[in-house]
């Protein structure tokens, strides 16, 4: 019985992380400055405490300037707004990320829709939304990107493809369409109340699971030879009392059989986020100082 490749997302992304490091040296050669990544934290989740470390430290290894501002729970949105204003003025900040969730006090979509748009290295803003619609340029969300780049890395032309996205959120799902209708592909997006959620999966060459549901993609949904991307990062009990491990929303041992290629969880998807966000932080970078982003990117 044949088993899926798997899909490298932690190599990949170390790859990535390394060319964006190799530009940042000849941007810094080029400019006299080194790319700067603001990143907010308002609050004390501790999720949200690892992510924005972890970033930190990332941009810090990509020869980056990393600017953290972690602001007390309590912070208004008034005062939210007046920082991120003055990140968007600040000619050394070229990427603005406000780390997701905030406290209840604060409207999310008037914090996103306050980063300037050449800035939005999340590529949250409605700006950025329309631009990726219209096939114009902008950025794009991390990790819809990243998977993109799986993809094509593992699969090269995706034209004429028959794609299924399971999940609509405004953060992987509905760019992810956007990403795979640009290249060419036949789109499906499904989600939790899809009618005959099997059938839609079973006729696909591409399925991306982002539904955030453990296990939800079944291996016998799947055609054979599909390519699996696995978005999901949920929690569950393990096998030893007290402990809990990560598992995607694919069955990953039922898929292995079935599919041609799968990304894991850990490992797959997770690491090209953080990737994604350097390179777009770069690109930025390059496009406020009107030089050539480097090649690779």
């Amino acid at each position: 019985m044949s088993t899926a490749a798997i899909i490298d997302g932690a190599g990949f992304a170390a790859g990535l992380r390394a060319r964006v490091a190799e530009g940042v040296a000849a941007f810094r050669e080029r400019t006299g400055r080194a790319p700067g990544l603001a990143v907010v934290l308002v609050g004390e989740d501790p999720a949200s405490q690892v992510y924005v470390r972890n970033k930190g430290r990332a941009t810090a290894e990509a020869g980056m300037v990393s600017i953290e501002h972690k602001l007390p729970a309590e912070t208004s949105q008034a005062d939210l707004l007046a920082l991120v204003r003055e990140l968007n003025a600040d000619p050394s900040v070229d990427g603005i990320l406000v780390q997701l969730p905030l406290p209840a006090q604060i409207n999310e979509n008037a914090v996103i829709a306050t980063i300037d748009p050449d800035k939005d290295v999340d590529g949250f803003n409605p700006v950025n939304v329309g631009r990726l619609a219209s096939g114009l340029h902008g950025f794009v969300p991390c990790t819809p990107l990243g998977c993109i780049m799986l993809l094509k890395d593992r699969l090269g032309d995706l034209s004429g493809l028959d794609a299924v996205v399971v999940g609509r959120s405004n953060i992987v799902g509905k760019p992810m369409a956007q990403l795979l209708l640009k290249e060419n592909c036949t789109v499906t997006i499904a989600h939790s109340r899809t009618r005959d959620l099997p059938a839609i999966v079973g006729r696909a060459d591409i399925v991306v699971a982002a539904v955030g549901r453990p296990r939800m993609i079944r291996g016998d949904w799947l055609k054979p030879g599909a390519t699996v991307i696995d978005v999901g990062i949920n929690r569950v009990p393990a096998d030893e009392p007290g402990k809990t491990r990560l598992v995607g929303d694919v069955a990953f041992d039922e898929a292995l059989p079935v599919a041609a290629a799968i990304t894991p969880v850990p490992k797959g998807v997770g690491p090209m986020t953080i990737a994604v966000l350097l390179r777009n932080t770069l690109v930025s970078a390059c496009r406020r100082e009107r030089v050539p982003v480097p090649e690779g990117l």
